[in-house]
Order: structure tokens, then C-alpha cells, then sequence
């Protein structure tokens, strides 16, 4: 196999004229890998996905050949795709307000451009789901928000309008799944290419602890900060160490690994009803 690139998380193999996609146990933060890895994360990632796109295979179609067919040192945290063009723009569904979502409603009462009702709060739930694309920056850059004219602007009206559609039908459903096990999801990011047929695929990975905000339905309580079952608990960690969010990044202690892989765990079990 051909290591072609190594980002945040997956390292992105060529192999046959496949791609291996292998998701590690690394976990970032503002940005910024932490030199801390958090054990099974990668397997977690990898077998979470592979459930989500099995439930959500009516709604698009996505890049997995193969779960098996990897190399055994990457049994359970790879998997083997069809090679797509990605989409540069990432593809972002809120249906709370939280994280960036929230830093930008209470500056313009908005996100993405997308007018919101006033007296919304931390936590809220939005009247309906909203798609708020951001920009795809390279590693160390941070992604900024976009209207979805930038997405029209940039990739034409009908891709456009398909990419908004499809991220929050995905949403929706997933959204709906969750919430039947007790679990919110908050918000998400997909990301798209196409493949050899010129087909719109859903790539990378969909509604994981990595890429989504998980809340606990119980303990959802608009007006504060949430319980997460994702890596917001390490962004908190982060966040009252004092670092500046810049390299070097600071080594994660051991009961924040614990919890973190713990709420990881259990967001997976929740979710697909399977004991890990």
C-alpha cells in the first residue's frame, strides 16, 4: 500500500486502485493533533460509521467495497473505498445550537447566513434543521463558515442544492434513530465526492463521536453546556489548561484518556445497541 495522506485522524492509503482508509487513535482538538492517543478510538470511529452508513444506504450511496478486506494490523479501524473526488466543502446539519453554531448566533442572530429566531439559548433546539457549510482548510488552518451562495458560487446551483438536501435527510434520519435510543444528536459534518460514475457519494465517515455532538436525551437541558458523548470533553480539557492553541499541544492526562474513550464507548453502544 502507498501512504498518500495522513490528516487529523485517517491515514488515506492507495491499494489496488482502492483507497484504505484507516482511522487512527488520534484525537484533535482547535485544529491541533494531541500527542495523546485515545485507545479503540480508531475501531470505535470505524465501526460506528459502518453501521450509520448501512441505515442510511436509501438516502445516498457511500464509498465502502469492504470492512475485511484490509491488512491484518488494521483489522476493525479500516476499511476499503471506491476512490472519489471530494467535494471541497464541508457539509455541516445543526439542528441544536452549540460549539461555532452558537459563537455565531449570539454575534449576528445568524449562521451562515441563515436568519435564526431571537432568545435562543446554549443548547436549543432550532426550529428546523439548518445547513451551515464551512470551507475545507488544509491541516493546522481552520475551517470558516460559508453561505450556501459561496457552496452555489463555487460548485453550481444544482450540486448545491443536492448537498443541502442530502446532509440534512441524512440528519433527519439519523437524528431520528438517535433520538429513539436517548441520544441527541446536536449537529454533524458530512463530506461528499464523486465517484468514477460521476455519482454524489457520502465519504470519510457519518455520525460519529468525531464528527457529530452527542448529548444524552435525559440530561439535555437547554441554557448550559451538555453532557457529550463525543470530544467535547477534551476540547474542555483543552480549553482550562491555559494552552494557547498553537504547537506544541499539551500531553492529555490519564483519567481525561479514561473518560473520553468511556463516553466514546458508550455513545456506540447507545446508538447501535451492541456491547462493545
Amino acid at each position: 500500500m502507498k501512504l498518500i495522506h495522513s490528516g487529523k485522524v485517517r491515514d488515506v492509503y492507495e491499494d489496488r486502485g482502492d483507497i484504505v482508509l484507516v482511522a487512527s487513535d488520534r484525537v484533535s482538538v482547535y485544529d491541533a493533533i494531541l500527542p495523546t492517543p485515545i485507545p479503540d478510538k480508531g475501531k470505535v470511529l470505524t465501526q460506528l460509521s459502518l453501521w450509520w452508513f448501512e441505515q442510511l444506504k436509501d438516502i445516498v450511496p457511500n464509498h465502502i467495497i469492504s470492512a475485511t478486506d484490509v491488512p491484518a494490523e488494521f483489522e476493525g479501524r479500516a476499511v476499503r473505498c471506491r476512490a472519489l473526488k471530494m467535494v471541497q466543502v464541508e457539509c455541516i446539519a445543526r439542528g441544536y445550537l452549540a460549539g461555532l453554531g452558537l459563537k455565531e448566533y449570539e454575534r449576528d442572530q445568524a449562521v451562515s447566513g441563515i436568519p435564526l429566531p431571537a432568545g435562543l439559548l446554549e443548547g436549543s433546539r432550532l426550529p428546523e434543521p439548518i445547513f451551515t457549510p464551512t470551507t475545507k482548510a488544509e491541516l493546522g488552518a481552520h475551517d470558516e463558515f460559508i453561505t450556501f451562495a459561496d457552496v452555489v458560487a463555487q460548485e453550481g446551483e444544482d450540486v448545491a442544492d443536492n448537498l443541502r438536501q442530502i446532509t440534512l435527510d441524512v440528519y433527519r434520519k439519523g437524528a431520528e434513530i438517535a433520538r429513539e435510543r436517548g441520544v441527541v444528536i446536536a449537529d454533524t459534518k458530512l463530506e461528499f465526492g464523486w465517484d468514477a460514475e460521476g455519482v454524489l457519494t457520502l465519504g470519510d465517515e457519518v455520525l460519529t463521536s468525531d464528527s457529530s455532538r452527542f448529548w444524552p436525551l435525559d440530561e439535555w437541558e437547554p441554557g448550559r453546556p451538555q453532557f457529550a458523548f463525543d470530544k467535547q470533553f477534551v476540547r474542555d480539557w483543552a480549553a482550562g489548561t491555559g494552552w494557547d492553541k498553537k504547537g506544541p499541544a499539551p500531553e492529555v492526562p490519564q483519567e481525561v484518556v479514561d473518560v473520553t474513550r468511556a463516553r466514546y464507548i458508550e455513545a456506540y453502544e447507545r446508538i447501535t445497541g451492541k456491547d462493545w
